[in-house]
């Protein structure tokens, strides 16, 4: 979309009025835009038009915000950098251009230096001089990332590691940060492949000259750092697979790494550093430790290997992260309940956080990104169903709450409700879900969405998908059924081995409860989900045949059998900690194959009735193509509907939003052909 220009414009909110109260916190606010008509769908069209905000990151000191914009004019892109006074939010803009590029990330390495992360795209233009060769083929889009710093105030820029011809030359990636280093404004550490070895490195760079000077040296395996003050703390080493990581730790004064626990890499990872603390031995974690149900922070020293009890726990929820100022001081802990929260470490926060919520008539999630050093500015991300994403300045002192970056491509009124509905499953247990309505609200079909993972959630949040779904007049379900993450590990562990029953009878009474509450049509139901969400929807078919009039599958699992297999593929030692993991979550091949066959999609589709539609990234490494490609073809010999599509150069899911939109487009008129 193309940015307003006037300066009110730029800060003015998208939602509220002249003045919004918010219990005794009084919030000053531009005028917004008039209201759009109630209820007129968006159209496809709106929801991918470009925003136009790449990213903004508060500096330390609070008195400056940087904004990464995208500019088109005359079908070309230019990205700039917009400095703009946090005290005077509406002033006009100090603004630099950056290029043609792709801004991936921003961070302030001092109030007088920012540092930009850029993905430069070229085209080799070389052959492989053998089979063997790991050089590039001809055609071949290579991505380069290189770490820019810019003075926010000149524009002036150097890009880091540039004294390296060689290595700029050599490396993909040098836009790896560790630490900012807050008490050394001149430098930063960053993590890069050394040039002889080939091995990760941290370095000590100067974000003033570009200059880097190697600070230490990690194993073969090493993949990053957590330091603490400039000190590494902590140390990543992958497995061969990729898939897991070894943590290693060093206490102050000790030479060697030592093993501390060996973790899946994932959504949900259950030991994730978390911030430093006055002692130079401990710092904080989230950790879920054996026996215990939730995610906890607490307490782990590193020159014992203990942990503390639980400084910031839930009953029956998973602590999401943690919350530090700029300094990286511990300030409180995130989760998600039906929207983001946060246990303050400091009291006086909380009533500033419940502000902001009530601001949005608490519909919204307020994520808080930055915080400066005084707390009294905070830099929140704040997005909800009808409220496509925007990034809000608080001012404590001022008492206001300023839109930076308002979008006007989505609007509001036009966008479908969404409420949390309390299901009793059929065994009497009880399950969160949430229920998008479309705009206006009036009965119809119903698409239900179970996510992926399975270990994880969903929340009341913006999703694309959903709302645009939505805005075909038709309602949107998503059932965080029992093997979801998030709810504690008893939670998840109640669909363990249960793929196929348990976790699909929990959807299809999720669907139920939905279709009675709002009077909906039971003749028009589809299923759509992507990863275990493909698989849900593809079973779903199967043993429901009579409920669901479509079924759209992305990048889904069909056959447990093969998946475990393909897991054993590059590792069958007995260590290979991913293997363990699914079994004890899917089931055991060797003792369990019956159950499995039963409960794998391909092994049934002559059961499915309804017409199909497979969607996977051709080079997915998560679940391999060829389960989509063998799903097809079992269809196939079954005379049933199915529709294949193959992404090019994909991953899971990953594609770029020009095929997003081309797929929404055919999986609208599948359900429409379906609900005629």
């Amino acid at each position: 979309m193309t940015m307003r220009n006037s300066a009110a414009a730029r800060w003015a909110l998208s939602r509220r009025g002249l003045l919004a109260s918010a219990g005794g916190l009084g919030l000053a606010a531009a005028a917004g835009p008039a209201a759009a008509q109630a209820a007129t769908p968006h159209t496809l069209d709106d929801f991918f038009a470009r925003d136009g905000v790449s990213g903004v990151v508060l500096s330390p000191s609070g008195n400056r915000i940087a904004i990464i914009r995208e500019l088109y004019e005359n079908g070309a892109r230019r990205a700039v950098l917009d400095v703009v006074d946090a005290g005077d939010p509406a002033a006009t803009p100090l603004r630099s251009p950056i290029g043609d590029v792709d801004c991936e990330e921003m961070q302030w390495a001092s109030d007088e230096r920012l540092l930009v992360k850029v993905a430069l795209r070229t085209r080799s233009s070389t052959e492989r001089t053998s089979a063997r060769s790991l050089g590039p083929v001809a055609g071949q889009e290579i991505v380069s990332r290189r770490m820019v710093s810019i003075d926010p105030s000149t524009g002036g820029a150097v890009v880091l590691f540039d004294n390296e011809p060689q290595r700029m030359r050599t490396t993909t990636n040098l836009g790896v940060i560790a630490d900012l280093l807050p008490d050394d404004p001149d430098h930063v550490l960053m993590i890069a492949p050394t040039q002889a070895r080939r091995i990760a490195a941290l370095y000590k760079v100067n974000v003033m000259t570009g200059r880097a000077e190697e600070f230490e040296r990690g194993d073969f395996d090493t993949v990053g750092w957590q330091t603490r003050n400039g000190v590494p703390v902590l140390r990543y080493d992958v497995n061969s697979a990729g898939n897991t990581f070894e943590i290693m730790a060093r206490a102050s004064g000790e030479r060697q790494w030592s093993f501390v626990r060996k973790v899946r890499i994932s959504e949900a990872p259950e030991f994730e550093f978390v911030a430093v603390t006055d002692s130079d031995d401990v710092i904080l974690v989230s950790a879920r430790l054996d026996g215990e149900d939730v995610q906890t922070v607490r307490e782990f020293n590193l020159k014992t290997r203990a942990y503390g009890p639980p400084i910031a726990s839930r009953p029956k929820a998973d602590v999401a992260g943690g919350l530090t100022d700029d300094r990286g001081v511990y300030l409180g802990a995130a989760y998600w309940n039906d929207r983001i929260e946060y246990d303050f470490a400091l009291p006086e926060l909380a009533p500033h956080h419940r502000a902001m919520n009530r601001f949005f008539d608490n519909e919204c999630n307020v994520h808080l990104l930055d915080i400066d050093r005084t707390h009294n500015r905070f830099l929140a991300y704040v997005s909800g169903p009808r409220e496509a994403g925007s990034w809000y300045l608080y001012d404590r002192a001022a008492r206001s709450f300023v839109n930076l970056t308002p979008r006007t491509a989505l609007q509001t009124e036009r966008l479908g409700r969404t409420e949390a509905l309390d299901v009793t499953t059929r065994d009497g247990a009880s399950i969160r879900a949430y229920l998008t309505a479309p705009p206006g609200g009036a009965p119809g079909p119903l698409i239900v969405l179970p996510h992926g993972g399975p270990e994880v959630r969903d929340v009341i949040g913006f999703d694309r998908t959903v709302q645009i779904l939505a805005a075909q007049g038709w309602w949107v379900l998503q059932p965080n059924f029992r093997g979801s993450g998030g709810y504690g590990l008893a939670f998840a562990a109640e669909g363990w081995r249960r793929w196929g029953d348990r976790m699909q009878e929990d959807v299809e009474d999720a669907v139920d409860h939905a279709v009675r509450l709002k009077g909906l049509d039971a003749g028009k139901v589809g299923i759509m989900g992507a990863s275990y969400g493909g698989y849900a929807a593809l079973m779903g078919a199967v043993l429901s045949p009579a409920r669901y009039k479509a079924a759209v599958a992305i990048c889904g699992v069909f056959d447990l059998p093969e998946m475990l297999a393909y897991e054993l593929r590059d590792d069958n030692s007995p260590d290979n900690e991913i293997y363990r993991f699914w079994t004890r979550r899917i089931g055991d091949a060797s003792t369990d194959r019956e159950a499995l066959e039963r409960a794998s999609p391909r092994r049934l589709a002559g059961e499915v009735r309804c017409p199909v539609m497979l969607v996977h990234g051709a080079e997915d490494g998560i679940v391999p193509v060829f389960q989509s490609r063998r799903m097809k073809e079992a269809l196939e010999r079954a005379g049933r509907s199915v529709d294949y599509v193959e992404v090019r150069g994909a991953g899971h899911a990953d594609w770029e939003d020009d095929v997003e939109q081309g797929l929404m487009t055919r999986y609208i008129e599948l359900f429409r052909r379906a609900f005629a």
